[in-house]
């Protein structure tokens, strides 16, 4: 049986190698953000789905994939990769309607999702374990090996992107997996699913339910027989699934959002600041856990370099994904109805707005649209200093030193991603060190995907990382080994 329904565009669950339709026979339709008109629709899967999944996971860890060597496992990955490039500019534009983000956006995110697969499939049968010296008639080894079956709740912002920061790793070191996508955006996840198993990946090594997280997403988090869970989103939502999981004893890797500050003095170099500044916001119409949301300015350049991110801003243009301009509409109503009131609160507040963005011309009348905005000075204790927006709005605060940009820096909830902006080597050095978030760049923001640089928050940002060697040693556990022989 197919994946899709092609008459209904109807996509199915992915469990114990077969494509089949949710128990209850429910589906979910799939809204474009860029006119709001449903194309598609996916299986509303459930408790009983998700039940089916973990032990089509279970069966498949004591099947044959556990007989395969880590260097087998990584050529699946690798051969994955491979049919994602070759498929790159579908699953793009797949990607940019169901998730709304401009073309030239999902065509980046194809690259970076292919990259995952290939740097995990070749760090596959490189992850060692230990031999610990220990008395005289002893040898001490420490096996590294995998969890077992492996729960995944991904987002709807980047749902390519997170199938593979989180999949990729598990896979490598040797789990069974059990995904449940955002129903809100999710077809490219269930694309690389069948990718998967075009590339030779057993069943039920690799399952996706769809569904509801309140349905679906619970069950997964609540499940007896998942050895982990990794869940990426809100750190309310953040907060239930760890508790579910808690009753259970089951370990989590929590990414849960961020508020992320630029902190530019005035020594850095502001011209190559500014555009790094604006993109950082605006990408994926700021529904990015890592947006640079916050731009802490020296109270010295602060008019200077607030005026020229306003000119920036004047020139944004608002569109459909496929006019690829610079910001493609939000998720949903309830996501556009949340910028919008993030905005209002400011506007009644008097917090100064000192420029937006524009719609492009005949835009769809049911399209989820937002400006961006650029607010300053925003008060420090205002909730657009201090709460997760997740929509394209900067916000602008002065700082009259290195002391009060570091304690402005770290004044949030949230600790996931900084930057600092400055030409001294020593302030550098001491202002990263002083930041809490879980990466620090110094003069730049971001890095292509970053595939192979360690990612996850402090306080309320979560725990655990993803990316680099480091998500491999997370998605697996250690066994100590000790033989007597003297």
């Amino acid at each position: 049986m197919d994946m899709v329904d092609t008459q209904r565009a109807s996509y199915k669950l992915l469990i114990d190698g077969k494509w089949t339709d949710a128990a209850s026979g429910q589906t979910i339709e799939v809204i474009s953000p860029s006119n709001g008109q449903p194309f598609a629709a996916v299986a509303r899967g459930g408790a009983e789905d998700i039940d089916r999944a973990v032990k089509s996971a279970r069966k498949a860890l004591a099947g044959p994939w556990s007989r395969l060597s880590a260097t087998e496992r990584g050529r699946i990955l690798t051969k994955m990769a491979g049919i994602i490039l070759e498929r790159a500019e579908e699953l793009a534009q797949l990607e940019a309607r169901d998730n709304g983000k401009p073309l030239t956006q999902a065509r980046a995110d194809m690259q970076v999702t292919a990259r995952y697969f290939e740097f995990y499939g070749a760090a596959a049968d490189k992850v060692h374990g230990q031999v610990i010296p220990f008395l005289d008639g002893y040898t001490v080894t420490v096996l590294r090996e995998p969890y077992g079956v492996t729960g995944h709740i991904i987002p709807w912002n980047y749902p390519a992107q997170m199938f593979g920061r989180t999949m990729a790793p598990a896979l490598a070191m040797g789990n069974t997996c059990v995904m449940k996508p955002a129903e809100d955006a999710c077809l490219s996840s269930l694309e690389i699913a069948r990718i998967a198993m075009d590339a030779g990946m057993p069943p039920g090594v690799v399952n996706i339910v769809s569904g509801y997280g309140e349905e679906a997403g619970a069950a997964l988090a609540a499940h007896r027989d998942i050895n982990l869970l990794s869940f990426t989103g809100s750190s309310e939502v953040g907060t239930l699934v760890q508790q579910a999981a808690a009753k259970n004893h089951v370990p989590c890797v929590l990414e849960l959002g961020g508020k992320s500050p630029q902190v530019i003095f005035a020594d850095a170099d502001l011209e190559k600041a500014l555009p790094v500044v604006v993109k950082a916001i605006i990408q994926n119409a700021g529904q990015t856990c890592s947006a640079g949301a916050r731009l802490l300015l020296d109270v010295s350049i602060y008019e200077q370099f607030v005026a020229q991110v306003a000119e920036r801003f004047k020139q944004l243009k608002v569109g459909t994904h496929d006019m690829d301009l610079d910001v493609g509409p939000v998720i949903n109503l309830q996501q556009k109805n949340r910028v919008e009131r993030f905005i209002k609160q400011a506007q009644e507040s008097r917090v100064p707005l000192l420029a937006e963005g524009s719609f492009a011309a005949n835009l769809p009348a049911g399209g989820f649209f937002v400006k961006p905005a650029l607010f300053g000075p925003v008060p420090r204790d205002h909730s657009l200093a201090c709460d997760e927006v997740f929509g394209p709005v900067l916000s602008a605060l002065p700082f009259k030193d290195e002391q009060d940009a570091v304690e402005l820096a770290n004044a949030t909830d949230y600790g996931l991603v900084g930057a600092v902006w400055t030409r001294d080597g020593g302030r550098q050095q001491r202002v990263s060190k002083a930041m809490r978030c879980g990466q620090v760049f110094i003069n730049c923001y971001g890095a292509g995907g970053g595939v192979e640089l360690p990612f996850g928050g402090m306080k309320k940002s979560g725990h655990g990382r993803e990316k680099g060697f480091l998500a491999l040693e997370h998605l697996s556990t250690t066994k100590t080994v000790v033989n007597f022989h003297g």
